[in-house]
């Protein structure tokens, strides 16, 4: 028999997160995370779920009934919404204009179905001209995936004017919002979004491990209308409907009934803040950090017209050396920000200024920090 191993308790140290995620959380929600577990078909659960239902139509800004928190990270919801949706040989228009818009691609030919690329350069939004234009030579078409708020490079797409021509062409759209949702504008019903995702981890300000998941009537009906099995089982949303549908709740799985504590207390202080008011705390946050970091020479990526106000990507000066740089943030500062992916790999810092995380303190802090490690 192996001996057991000797291992202290974990007890990591108080981080001020400014990364591309995950962020600060709130301390309450850590607070509630550490409630006592309950079952995951205890009835007071189930009526915590209910909220955590509402609050989610709430921060969508949607009535869909298929809204739900899936017990998987962002990446699962991505995934979620191309296995339910997509089928094999179906045709699907992808924007690409950073990391993620390649790994919408990548589900896309996993699935068997064919990928029509809209490629926009790194650090700029997807080009509607550019998708209108794919969407009339592929008018066999069924569906237009873009991300909203592309956490590569910190550039915020028009998820409006993409939905609308999306449903003027009679396909799908389905939109990534893992940084969007909570810290800029999203309404869901509004603007025609019929498949939408994100993660609990960026600007709700929770605890990593949920995806808010939504499904409009006519991604639902299409769902529905599959002509062949949806090919993950766990993330087959016709099973997990049942769990989070009214009535009689069957079981699908062990829910992380102490996560969706967690998630169901962030939601609660996004709605005591108000969505407005916290899409606001991000701009005004934004805009204090932009004019600090430009006062020590950094540069940013994007545009200020396509800018995201919570995840702010800009260059690395010359002779600065990137993991030399954000080490001593860590060491001396307990400030961590990101580097940079793809492309913007070893030339770009992300700066995270999401949820909890987007208070002047943070700003303060960042910038101090910065200008002692530039110097």
């Amino acid at each position: 028999m192996l001996a057991a191993p000797q291992v202290s308790a974990f007890l990591p140290p108080r981080r001020i997160l400014m990364g591309p995620g995950p962020s600060d959380v709130y301390p309450e929600v850590l607070a509630a995370q550490a409630r006592p577990t309950v079952g995951h078909l205890d009835p007071l659960f189930v009526g915590m779920m209910d909220e955590v239902k509402s609050l989610l139509q709430y921060a969508f800004q949607t009535a869909n009934p298929m809204t739900v928190a899936l017990s998987a990270p962002g990446s699962a919801g991505m995934e979620a919404c191309f296995v339910n949706l997509v089928e094999p040989g179906e045709k699907v228009i992808v924007c690409r204009n950073g990391v993620f818009g390649e790994r919408m691609r990548q589900n896309v030919v996993r699935l068997g179905a064919v990928p029509v690329l809209v490629d926009s350069p790194w650090g700029q939004p997807v080009d509607p001209d550019a998708v209108e234009s794919a969407l009339k030579a592929n008018p066999d078409a069924r569906f237009l995936a873009f991300v909203h708020a592309e956490t590569s490079t910190g550039a915020l797409s028009d998820a409006k004017t993409l939905c609308a021509l999306a449903k003027s062409h009679g396909c799908l759209s389905i939109v990534d919002a893992v940084t969007s949702l909570g810290g800029v504008e999203l309404r869901v019903d509004e603007w025609g979004v019929d498949a939408v995702y994100s993660g609990s981890q960026k600007c709700l300000s929770c605890v990593p491990g949920l995806s808010p998941l939504s499904f409009s009537p006519a991604a639902v009906d299409k769902l529905q209308a599959r002509q062949s099995p949806v090919p993950s089982w766990f993330l087959d949303q016709t099973l997990v409907m049942a769990y989070w549908g009214g009535g009689k709740r069957s079981y699908h799985h062990t829910a992380p009934v102490n996560t969706l504590y967690a998630l169901h207390e962030s939601l609660r202080q996004l709605a005591g803040e108000g969505l407005e008011a916290a899409w606001q705390r991000h701009r005004d946050m934004h805009l204090i950090l932009r004019d600090g970091l430009e006062k020590l020479g950094l540069k940013f990526v994007v545009d200020a017209a396509a800018r995201l106000p919570q995840l702010n990507a800009v260059y690395i000066p010359e002779g600065i050396d990137d993991a030399a740089a954000r080490n001593r943030l860590l060491q001396e500062y307990n400030l961590e920000i990101g580097g940079g992916l793809g492309d913007l790999a070893g030339k770009a810092w992300r700066i995270g200024l999401m949820g909890y995380g987007a208070r002047r303190e943070n700003v303060a802090l960042c910038l101090k920090a910065l200008e002692s490690v530039l110097k």
